[in-house]
């Protein structure tokens, strides 16, 4: 696997930009099968675990800072969280976090049960960013989700976030150490992107990527 994403020019940095650009809204809460959209536009999905920064990711990818909603009380997103650019290109899908061992033990079994429905069943499902904190590299509660997509064939790749916490060569470190990790899913995208939302950086070349992926 490569440390390095595709080259982007500047056409598909622009193409990504523009997509972001054209305002954005919350759809709907899913807490259940029966409650999901149509399937008649593509779904990008985020998951990671609970303080991963995946609600400030989402904020920073479409430049609207409370779209979703951010707290420092792990577990808050609770359901399959929609939103959509207000041209109705895709769908963003907020996903669960998981991981967060004060959760009763109930609502993480119903969350993974709607978890795994989803993925195995959302053919209008275009790729799963996870999202790794880019300081603790690949944890064990994280393995469980790479083999649930693994499992279901489902096309994913790994955004470290957080990057700006980490010195140059800390940050290789990590990668290195993430690619190897891996080296032997068949269902991961082999590449990854590194991010900071409140930073900004990587957040032009994560939103080309999705534009790639439409």
């Amino acid at each position: 696997m490569s440390l390095d994403i595709p080259v982007l020019n500047s056409a598909d940095i622009a193409r990504g930009e523009a997509l972001f650009r054209r305002g954005w809204e919350f759809t709907k809460g899913v807490v259940a099968l029966e409650h999901l959209p149509p399937m008649d536009l593509p779904e990008i999905a985020f998951a990671g675990r609970s303080n991963v920064g995946k609600s400030s990711l989402i904020n920073a990818l479409t430049g609207h800072g409370k779209l979703a909603r951010t707290s420092n009380t792990p577990g808050r997103t609770q359901e399959l969280n929609y939103f959509s650019d207000l041209a109705r290109t895709f769908y963003i899908v907020d996903m669960p976090g998981y991981g967060y061992a004060e959760a009763p033990k109930a609502k993480v079994e119903a969350w993974t049960r709607l978890v795994k429905d989803y993925l195995r069943g959302r053919t209008s499902l275009r790729r799963v960013f996870v999202l790794i904190d880019s300081r603790h590299g690949i944890k064990s509660t994280d393995g469980e989700i790479l083999d649930l997509l693994d499992e279901t064939a489902v096309s994913y790749q790994i955004v470290l976030t957080k990057v700006d916490k980490l010195s140059g060569g800390e940050l290789e470190k990590v990668r290195h150490g993430t690619l190897a990790r891996l080296a032997k899913r068949p269902a991961a995208f082999p590449f990854l992107l590194d991010t900071s939302a409140g930073k900004g950086d990587g957040i032009p070349e994560l939103r080309a990527t999705i534009a790639g992926c439409l």
